[in-house]
């Protein structure tokens, strides 16, 4: 089996809500999903989502080459471009035409992807993560309904600019989740908000009333010393790990021991994800998928020994994708089908009028002018918190 080209699609979401963070929120929460299609000479496809970025210029790495060589056709792909970098967007190209890769092996092992990957078992515990910081206060326990109905105990919650706000919406949330369990898990996802100071008196306030499993991106993805202060002065775990693009940029945060739970970006793709939780295994440390609201990278989970919980964001789909698996018991119950068990309908894809979603001025994906620099965080939520400030 030889691969012999792609075709790039684009589809939409629509979360039926507002969706984002502190940065910023999309109003009418539909947003774009990318797919690659990678083709090969005996009609096997396989499908990757998360990004188009330099795929026309990746792609000759792997051209001709069978895809089961999943893990060297990976590191092709970095030794692509490896004089202008594999970073930021380009990482994305890589960990679509990758994901596409392991659906194909699988394919042709006639295997879900768990299965081939050496899982022992097709469940993968989950936490609840809707994105809501435009969500009213009110409509918490309908939107949550789903995920309560479907066993859910771990709920991640956007926040850090209102303490007050915060500390009710959190506990109102746990009150939510206590249809399941006396103590729900209560995760908190500040997405590099605060400066070193201001996140530990944030948190530590936060903890006087919330017992919080982890604090997320507190500081920058980079701040190896300020995450790992955090660290040493919470109660709450420090997690990180998911806006970074490459192994390499994990080594200064695990040296200064400032993570707590190591996460990965999904839309990096499958032999990222693997990789990174070997890394985290090595430091006895937890792993945990962030992203997506259906991923290849899910089967991965499945089958490393470290996996804590996948940040399970929407319990829809993306207009024309189709998914073998299902939401049980707090978790994903991956399906039987061979390949990772996303598939297109390309038709009802190709009547997809694409707009702009995750990259408008007003959404999560923009980072505003003043994060980090407010002297006093507290700011109107929801809407375009950071760039209203004096």
């Amino acid at each position: 089996m030889k691969i012999t080209g792609y075709r790039t699609l684009t589809t939409l979401q629509d979360w039926g809500r507002p969706v984002g963070d502190v940065n910023g929120y999309i109003s009418d929460g539909i947003t774009e999903v990318p797919i690659v299609v990678v083709e090969t000479d005996e009609g096997l496809e396989g499908v990757g989502l998360g990004s188009h970025a330099d795929i026309e210029r990746i792609f000759p790495a792997i051209e001709g080459e069978d895809p089961r060589a999943a893990y060297a056709l990976y590191d092709r792909m970095i030794a692509r471009v490896f004089k202008s970098g594999h970073g930021g967007a380009t990482f994305g190209g890589i960990g679509s035409l990758d994901m596409a890769l392991w659906d194909l092996k699988a394919k042709f092992a006639g295997e879900p992807l768990w299965r081939m990957l050496g899982a022992r078992d097709r469940f993968v515990p989950a936490y609840a993560s809707a994105l809501e910081i435009a969500i009213a206060d009110e409509d918490l326990p309908a939107l949550f309904a789903g995920w309560i109905e479907r066993g859910f105990t771990s709920v991640k919650v956007k926040g850090g600019l209102d303490l007050d706000r915060d500390l009710a919406r959190l506990a109102a949330i746990r009150e939510i989740f206590r249809a399941n369990t006396p103590h729900p898990g209560i995760m908190l996802d500040a997405n590099e908000s605060w400066n070193r100071k201001q996140a530990i008196r944030y948190i530590c306030a936060l903890e006087e009333q919330i017992d919080l499993a982890w604090v997320e991106e507190p500081l920058r993805r980079w701040d190896a010393e300020g995450l790992a202060m955090i660290s040493r002065s919470v109660r709450a775990g420090v997690a990180t790990g998911e806006n970074l693009t490459g192994l390499e940029q994990f080594k200064p945060l695990l040296d200064a021991g400032a993570v707590d739970i190591v996460q990965a970006g999904s839309v990096w793709g499958v032999t990222h994800f693997m990789r990174v939780a070997t890394v985290a295994h090595s430091r006895d440390l937890p792993v945990s998928p962030v992203g997506s609201t259906a991923s290849p990278v899910w089967h991965a989970a499945a089958a490393v020994p470290n996996h804590l919980a996948l940040e399970l964001q929407d319990l829809g789909m993306p207009i024309g994708m189709h998914a073998s698996h299902d939401f049980a018991d707090g978790g994903v119950v991956l399906g039987d089908e061979p390949g990772h068990g996303l598939s297109v309908d390309e038709a009802a894809v190709a009547q997809v009028q694409v707009r702009q979603g995750w990259s408008q001025a007003a959404g999560p994906h923009v980072r505003p002018a003043r994060a980090g620099l407010r002297l006093v965080p507290d700011a109107p939520v929801p809407g375009r918190l950071a760039d209203t400030d004096g």
